[in-house]
């Protein structure tokens, strides 16, 4: 299949390259305003990149228009949290399924639309949740579906991973852009728990700073105590990031690991599987509740 990829020159991007890459597909276009992509040279040297979306959307277009073989199939979406709710529908326009980043819109009833457009265009939204495919995650998962008690879990949520001066001056850093802090990083935490403990029964934001949130939630079948930073002045020395979890006093470790999952998100989603707008639904609730205990007076995007 072909992809076209927007947001390239981004963090994330590389990831999404190598799994493209990795299961056998091909970039055949890339869009981002910043021109610093020699990532591609690495994955797809013969990729057209544009900086314009508006002549990225004309070579598309023409693309579509011409043999199957050549158009777009799948667009991977790695752009700035307030403009993948466009991203998608772009994709979904020009034909193509959309693998979109987290979170796929910044508030919940943005997903309805989302859903007309699926069924219109006879296309999916898939979303990256790639926590739910980390080995660790899974095995606490199957063990805590497997056990005999329904007694409910004290959970200590710790997600340290520290990010520069930079994070506050790029679009980050702004709440109407990304959604805050616990909406662009916390999003697969909040997703993971409620996954492994089900829906959310209460909330409460205990702390609120630029670079770290603090909470209590509630779910069906746990109590939360969580804790997000990208202060690195909250890891124990030697430490460089710490994403840990206890259950019940015992400690699920899930630091590592990462460096496979985006091409098992693929691999997930090629095999007929994948998580789409419904399963992103819930998270992104719960970080909209969460967003209005830390900015209550910030106007959000539509």
């Amino acid at each position: 299949m072909n992809f076209a990829l927007i947001g390239v020159a981004g963090y994330i991007a590389p990831k999404h390259l190598k799994a493209i890459k990795d299961t056998g597909h091909r970039l055949v276009a890339a869009l981002d305003p910043h021109d610093s992509v020699g990532v591609l040279d690495s994955f797809f040297p013969d990729a057209r990149f544009f900086t314009e979306f508006e002549r990225f959307d004309r070579h598309v277009e023409k693309l579509r228009r011409g043999p199957d073989s050549e158009r777009v199939h799948v667009v991977s979406i790695c752009s700035p949290n307030y403009l993948h709710d466009a991203h998608i529908r772009f994709a979904l326009r020009v034909g193509a399924d959309a693998i979109c980043e987290k979170p796929i819109v910044l508030n919940s009833w943005n997903i309805n639309a989302l859903r007309d457009l699926e069924k219109e265009h006879h296309q999916r939204v898939y979303t990256v949740l790639q926590l739910r495919l980390h080995p660790t995650i899974v095995a606490l998962r199957e063990k805590l579906r497997s056990s005999s008690t329904n007694k409910r879990r004290a959970v200590e949520l710790r997600y340290i991973t520290p990010r520069g001066n930079w994070y506050h001056a790029s679009w980050k850093g702004q709440v109407e852009r990304s959604g805050g802090l616990a909406t662009n990083i916390g999003i697969h935490l909040f997703d993971t728990l409620l996954w492994l403990f089900g829906k959310v029964q209460s909330v409460k934001v205990r702390q609120s700073e630029p670079t770290r949130v603090t909470g209590l939630l509630k779910l069906e079948r746990a109590d939360v105590d969580w804790f997000l930073s990208i202060d690195r002045g909250d890891l124990e020395p030697g430490q460089d990031r710490n994403r840990m979890m206890l259950v019940d006093g015992e400690t699920i470790d899930f630091t590592s690991g990462f460096d496979q999952l985006h091409t098992h998100v693929y691999e997930d989603i090629f095999a007929g599987r994948g998580f789409g707008l419904e399963e992103a639904v819930p998270a992104i609730e719960l970080c909209q509740t969460i967003r209005t205990f830390q900015h209550p007076v910030t106007p959000l995007a539509d």
